[in-house]
């Protein structure tokens, strides 16, 4: 759901289908946690070739975990209602961090197995779980007022964009391999995980957008893409956040005629405690 809540965080979220496909091959969740005062993003992007035939599935179920998890960090970040319910430590939340990715892909490949059990894949043992059947990719983010966290398995772009406009993408992985990228659906996948930490201290914290690789390969090159980003926010802060979600179906749309393929984005904008975007305090 889009929305705010007055100290927490705009949601913007949007897919759209790839040009001639006949369904979306991503999954997207964008919520609020802990009285709004945090936020989960995460977008899945199933692999959607022929030997990944149940990418969708796969994808979906990515997104959930991942949100299952996420709740779970929130409410250790945040602390409970209870006396005794206190937020945990940065170095405790740090290692639960690294242990997250382990947790999604147990659940993830727990599904998979089930779902196998009751309709196994064609020519394979219904005790021998397809895995790649189900190929995705998965970004992931919490934010909380103190801390911003994001794992990612496979393509895709995290982008920072603070107040100013500047723009990080902390987990880009360098060059794009073409048609080759890790997934959930590796052996050991946990560990292909990439993880970024980053304590939220001495200013307005920054907007932080998930997209999958559709967004960012429908533009000529690595600058009009995060031009693109930058302009999220200007425009969240300039109009309003209920118009730029508003046009997002449009713009995705667009640029998915340009990649040729899904296309989905989610967001969250920080809302100062009057109860707009950090974005106009320039």
């Amino acid at each position: 759901m889009s929305g705010a809540v007055n100290g927490g965080w705009y949601l913007l979220h949007q897919a759209v289908t790839g040009c001639g496909k006949a369904f979306c091959q991503d999954h997207h969740v964008a919520f609020t946690a802990a009285g709004g005062r945090a936020a989960v993003l995460a977008v899945a992007d199933g692999h959607g070739s022929a030997p990944h035939f149940r990418s969708d599935l796969g994808a979906r179920w990515a997104a959930e975990e991942f949100a299952a998890c996420a709740r779970c960090f929130v409410r250790r970040a945040e602390g409970g209602p209870g006396a005794n319910d206190k937020p945990a430590s940065l170095p405790t939340l740090r290692a639960l961090a690294r242990e997250l990715p382990r947790q999604l892909v147990r659940g993830w490949r727990q599904r998979v197995a089930l779902h196998e059990a009751n309709a196994p894949a064609h020519g394979r043992r219904p005790e021998t779980p397809a895995f790649d059947v189900y190929g995705t990719t998965l970004l992931g983010a919490v934010i909380t007022g103190e801390l911003l966290v994001c794992w990612q398995l496979g393509d895709g772009d995290i982008v920072l964009v603070d107040t100013a406009g500047r723009t990080d993408t902390p987990l880009d992985a360098g060059p794009d391999l073409g048609d080759e990228t890790e997934s959930l659906c590796l052996p050991e996948a946990w560990l292909r995980a990439r993880l970024h930490w980053q304590p939220l201290t001495g200013g307005p914290p920054p907007a932080v957008l998930l997209s999958t690789d559709g967004l960012s390969k429908s533009f000529t090159d690595r600058g009009g893409f995060l031009a693109f980003a930058r302009g999220v926010r200007e425009r969240a802060g300039q109009e309003g956040p209920d118009q730029v979600q508003g046009k997002l179906a449009d713009w995705l749309g667009h640029a998915a005629t340009h990649s040729g393929d899904d296309t989905t984005l989610v967001g969250a904008i920080p809302v100062s405690p009057a109860g707009s975007d950090e974005g106009q305090q320039q």
